[in-house]
């Protein structure tokens, strides 16, 4: 029975269902390589995989629009496994349904080099549609996809009717109890809710199992009643009277689900795990265990499989679900490609555009486009970066984002009058296709939306807020370095120079934890000139995230040339000489000072101190490690001199993550403990981040 919060029957008129025997044997099957293939790994999460078997087997035959033979059409639904530790649910729905996935792969399962990884991998296993297994991840990401496609849809057929267009399709999620628990999951819902993403269908199963026992130690919380007062459509299936899903319900609920455009829905399904293994079911040991070879063979001649068989899939079995999934898909895709070239023949402005947007080319003239900064009146790299943000977006419409109510501070608001909300908002500037994101104070699910939302291939997001509260994305920041999506993360506020907030607000640890971070770029630009010249290498690459640390203090902006300064040009190779003490011939230098963001201005003061005492100085500005360190080797031996080992490295933060520049004979002029409550003049001053102290210690290395 489906039922909403309140307990009355869905109004919804459900289409009839019929359960055929092809259904159960698939789903019988589904359920034997769940329990064959853990057994075989001697490892794994069999219980959910086995249980959900039929909820799996309802959507991707009944429900999501895909085709196995092109895991990639861009007009397919998403369908997202949040608890990718069960995902062996996905894994054989994508075997049975004749994806490029093997009994061999699933034999595999969890071995090294294998198409099936413990958990789900986006790019590495064709039909995964996103990276899962911390949990609540899936949720969020799911929502992001939901905003692509409704500000995609709105940038190329703004007109088409409801349901009519060639851009629309849903995204499906496959939850559990873990999810909801997780904190990013609420920041999601709450954002969702009140987005109105009605392309958004999550099937949540509640087990009421967890690894330590029943969910009622940690959590008596009402999941419906918080999702429907969030905003969303809610219903519940209950469990059929054996104790396995019911699957006539669950059906009638996704019917109603998919129904419902104005909001996103949830279906509380209730689920025994491991069900129906004699000894296992509803047990917290079959969350993460082997179910056991003596469990196995019951459960097999219970479901009337061959015991002594391991990964038996019937010839007919599989020639029934992969024909009907394929022809399924075939004859939906082919619908959509008729659609997709009437809107093409239609729209060729449109058309051209999302051709350019996908083969990730840039308009003509944009490089043209970049601002530059005539030296002089000082400039907070913030704002230097929202200059050039606005100049980029006004010229590619794939960019768009906002900040974690910080616009104004962030500057990242680069059209005031186009917020992304849904159509009943009441609102000035509200538009679903909106080109500005108001997220929230929600630095967490920003993140982790920021991933779906690149997942379109269409799409280029960011995000912004102050860098100490990174630490609040970080989750996130991580799984888009794993699958190298080209998310833009506007972190400002990036040291001690903040000011009067105090160490709440000041990062220390924070540029170097992300460096930490393999596959993310992490720019800290000197100046206006440099930000710019950063964001445009960015915007033209898509190959992996980027996080910008921007100061909110004003700096001053560096001549490109004169006195011994070079041009700023060299920023897009991560770190390239900015100042050498003139008239001193090609020789190497006595000294190097390294810099990064506000501290080179320091640097280069410093450096003409030493060159006043004859000194021959070198100051190295380095925007980012990651590129400098992806530079042949030549040219980082020219900027860095291996014979040079009198170095000094100067930043407003902690020095862990610089000795391998400095070596054993380096100094480091950082900020090795928390910030304090004070002017930005007076925290340099305190904590020596001066161009004196900088003379000084490479003084004191001479």
């Amino acid at each position: 029975m489906v039922e909403n919060p309140a307990g009355e029957r869905s109004a919804a008129a459900p289409a009839p269902f019929r359960w055929t025997d092809e259904d159960r044997r698939a789903v019988v099957t589904a359920r034997v390589l769940a329990m064959d293939a853990v057994e075989e790994a001697g490892h794994g999460h069999p219980g959910t995989a086995v249980s959900l078997a039929p909820a799996a087997h309802l959507v991707f035959h009944r429900f999501l629009r895909h085709d196995p033979a092109d895991p990639e059409w861009p007009g397919r639904d998403r369908f997202v496994l949040s608890c990718g530790h069960s995902s062996l649910t996905l894994y054989i729905q994508l075997h049975l349904a004749g994806y490029p996935l093997t009994l061999d792969d699933l034999r595999r399962y969890r071995k090294k080099g294998s198409l099936t990884p413990a958990h789900p991998e986006w790019g590495h296993t064709p039909g995964v549609e996103t990276t899962t297994g911390p949990l609540g991840q899936g949720i969020a990401t799911a929502v992001g996809m939901a905003m692509a496609a409704r500000r995609e849809r709105g940038l190329f057929d703004p007109d088409a009717p409801e349901g009519a267009s060639p851009f629309d399709h849903r995204v499906f999620v496959l939850c559990s109890d873990g999810d909801i628990q997780e904190g990013v999951s609420a920041e999601a819902a709450a954002f969702a809710g009140h987005q109105g993403l009605g392309n958004l269908v999550v099937v949540h199963d509640d087990n009421r199992i967890s690894i330590e026992g029943s969910t009622a130690l940690a959590t008596s919380e009402d999941v419906a009643a918080r999702y429907a007062a969030q905003g969303w459509h809610v219903q519940s299936v209950a469990l059929a009277a054996d104790g396995d899903i019911d699957v006539p319900g669950l059906s009638e609920a996704l019917e109603a689900a998919t129904a419902e455009t104005s909001r996103p829905s949830i279906i509380v399904m209730r689920s025994t795990i491991a069900w129906p293994v004699p000894g296992a079911k509803d047990t917290a040991a079959s969350h993460g265990s082997a179910l056991g070879a003596r469990a196995v063979h019951e459960a097999k001649s219970l479901l009337g499989t061959d015991p002594e068989a391991a990964f038996a899939v019937p010839a007919e079995v599989f020639e029934w679900t992969s024909r009907s999934a394929r022809e399924r898909g075939r004859r939906a895709r082919e619908e959509w490609e008729q659609a997709f070239g009437r809107w093409a023949r239609a729209h060729p402005d449109r058309d051209a555009l999302l051709t350019r947007i996908r083969s990730g080319r840039l308009p003509a003239g944009f490089e043209d486009a970049r601002p530059v900064f005539a030296p002089g009146s000082p400039v907070a790299t913030r704002k230097a970066f929202g200059r050039a943000l606005r100049e980029a977006a006004d010229r590619l419409p794939e960019l768009w984002g906002g900040s974690a109510d910080l616009g104004d501070s962030n500057h990242t608001t680069v059209d005031a009058a186009s917020s992304f909300l849904p159509a009943s908002s009441p609102l000035p500037g509200a538009d679903p296709a909106g080109r500005t994101v108001h997220w929230g104070i929600r630095e967490h699910f920003m993140a982790a939306a920021m991933n779906g939302i690149a997942l379109s291939g269409v799409s280029r997001p960011y995000g912004g807020t102050f860098l100490v509260f990174s630490d609040y994305m970080r989750p996130a920041v991580r799984l888009a370095a794993l699958m190298g999506l080209p998310a833009l993360y506007v972190w400002t506020h990036d040291s001690i120079g903040l000011g009067e907030d105090g160490p709440t607000h000041q990062p220390v640890e924070h540029l170097a934890s992300l460096r930490a971070v393999p596959g993310l770029d992490v720019v800290r630009p000197a100046d206006a000139n440099e930000t710019a010249v950063t964001l445009w290498k960015v915007l033209g690459e898509r190959r992996r995230p980027v996080g910008f640390s921007l100061s909110r203090q004003d700096l001053p902006v560096l001549p490109d040339a004169g006195d011994g300064l070079r041009p700023t040009e060299g920023a897009v190779r991560g770190g390239y000489v900015r100042y050498e003490t003139p008239g001193r011939g090609d020789g190497d230098p006595d000294v190097v000072v390294i810099a990064t963001g506000s501290e080179v201005a320091v640097a280069v003061e410093a450096a003409r101190a030493l060159t006043a005492d004859g000194i021959r100085a070198r100051v190295v500005s380095m925007p980012c490690r990651e590129w400098f360190a992806g530079q042949p080797a030549a040219y980082r031996d020219a900027v860095l001199p291996p014979s040079v080992r009198r170095r000094v490295v100067v930043e407003a933060g902690v020095s862990q993550g610089w000795h391998d520049l400095l070596g054993l004979d380096g100094r480091a002029v950082c900020v090795e403990e928390f910030g304090a409550s004070a002017s930005a003049d007076e925290l340099f001053a305190h904590f020596g981040i001066t161009a004196e102290a900088v003379a000084d210690a490479a003084r004191a290395l001479l």
